[in-house]
């Protein structure tokens, strides 16, 4: 009998516990039944009432546009024609101004022009809003329906109206459209320093990378003549995730690169570095700005947290989220978010961005400046520039060259810093490592 009774508790206190949850379940159920029969009723309303007939299929697109976009700026629906578009940009080549846009607050927001493509070239930057396509308001409008506004055949021409931080009004900026053929890595030498430029994060960045960085130290003359490397991710947009973990692990030997976590705490996942560095050990910096976002940032972070490069320039765009691209009957596909990313020490970087280890801002040229250089020009005289000056008669002909040599490359680098000061910042301070380093 006590047995019984104590089992005949348990079922009670058991049912007395699971009642009000499988309560709230059904209740739950019942409701998300009820909004979609709203749903129905309202497009069945729309179809038979609406003042002119409508496309079914575009209605219930928009719809599902809607309910995506509510999420967050990053999540949306890609129909048959947008889905075969992103397949081909992440090919590398595809048509269009060449731009990365989000959404802030309603405004269509610059991430970031890409190198070399129309954009670029006319001006446009990191931080600009734009306001008006072809004088037509695109505010209030989804970040999709923005970009379809912006789309059109190569060779014709676009004006956006764009508003600036620091101009006192909106602007108009005209733009031809073209073929955007995207070169994931640019690379060169500046002096002893090898630089690579990676525009965006597509199936050719570490391809590109690793073929860039071989060519400048095979140029160079092996990675003993390299003072180190300059990875530039200004105005990066970001791109794939794997070419992130493998750009990243191109320079670590070890450890964590960074962290998934999604919703449920089984579907996180950690990718961590093989062993094997491009660069041999020698110093890294990193070039960060506002335009630098998503898989930039990874490789930012993963390298400022590894010590393995010193961050220079401003704070990057700060998108710390994973899209997953996933697709749906009809060739459309739906690209959600499913999780944020974390660098290896734990730092969520969303909306905060990665933060330099040194600040360093791009200056303005001012207004004026032919003049600014001629003055510069006066003040750079010197002693042997004056009429009747002695000669310095000490010194060999060796010395002469090494000390002419040694000029070229101040007046070289004084050149770079009225170009670019970031990057000349950067290469002054693997300069200063180098001039530090151990002496043989």
């Amino acid at each position: 009998m006590a047995a019984a009774g104590g089992t005949l508790a348990g079922i009670l206190a058991t049912t007395y516990v699971a009642g009000p949850l499988l309560a709230q379940e059904s209740a739950r159920e019942t409701t998300v039944y009820e909004q979609l029969d709203l749903f129905g009723d309202i497009f069945e309303r729309i179809r038979a009432q609406y003042v002119e007939e409508v496309d079914e299929k575009e209605l219930i697109e928009a719809a599902i546009g809607g309910m995506l976009s509510s999420l967050d700026p990053h999540s949306s629906y890609l129909s048959p024609d947008d889905a075969a578009d992103m397949r081909v940009q992440t090919r590398g080549e595809f048509g269009g101004l060449g731009i990365e846009v989000t959404q802030e607050e309603g405004f269509v927001k610059v991430v970031s022009p890409i190198d070399g493509t129309p954009a670029d070239e006319a001006g446009i930057e990191a931080g600009d809003f734009i306001t008006h396509v072809d004088s037509e308001s695109i505010l209030g409008l989804s970040l999709d329906e923005a970009v379809e506004m912006m789309r059109g055949p190569v060779g014709s021409e676009i004006i956006i109206t764009v508003v600036r931080e620091g101009e006192d009004e909106p602007f108009d900026v005209s733009i031809i459209r073209d073929t955007i053929k995207l070169t994931a890595v640019r690379a060169r030498t500046e002096g002893s320093t090898a630089v690579l430029r990676v525009t965006t994060f597509n199936d050719q960045t570490y391809p590109n990378l690793k073929d860039g960085l071989e060519k400048q130290i095979e140029a160079a003359g092996g990675i003993d003549n390299i003072n180190g490397i300059v990875l530039d991710l200004r105005n990066n947009p970001g791109g794939l995730l794997t070419q992130a973990i493998k750009v990243s692990d191109a320079f670590l030997e070890s450890g964590e690169i960074v962290s998934t976590r999604g919703r449920d705490p089984q579907d996180g996942e950690r990718f961590n570095a093989s062993t094997g560095d491009l660069a041999e050990g020698k110093p890294i910096v990193v070039l960060i700005n506002g335009g630098s976002a998503s898989a930039s940032e990874i490789v930012a972070g993963a390298l400022q947290d590894h010590r393995r490069a010193i961050v220079v320039g401003t704070k990057s765009f700060g998108k710390g989220s994973v899209q997953t691209v996933m697709p749906l009957r009809g060739e459309g596909a739906m690209r959600l978010t499913t999780s944020r990313y974390y660098t290896p020490s734990g730092r969520s970087i969303q909306s905060l961005g990665v933060s330099p280890d040194i600040v360093v801002e791009q200056p303005r040229r001012p207004v004026g400046e032919e003049e600014e250089e001629e003055d510069a020009a006066r003040r750079s005289r010197s002693e042997a520039d004056l009429r009747g000056s002695l000669n310095n008669d000490s010194l060999s002909e060796d010395e002469i060259r090494l000390i002419e040599e040694d000029r070229a490359k101040a007046e070289a680098a004084a050149e770079l810093r009225e170009e670019d000061y970031q990057l000349a910042y950067a290469i002054d301070i693997l300069t200063g490592l180098t001039a530090l380093g151990p002496k043989e």
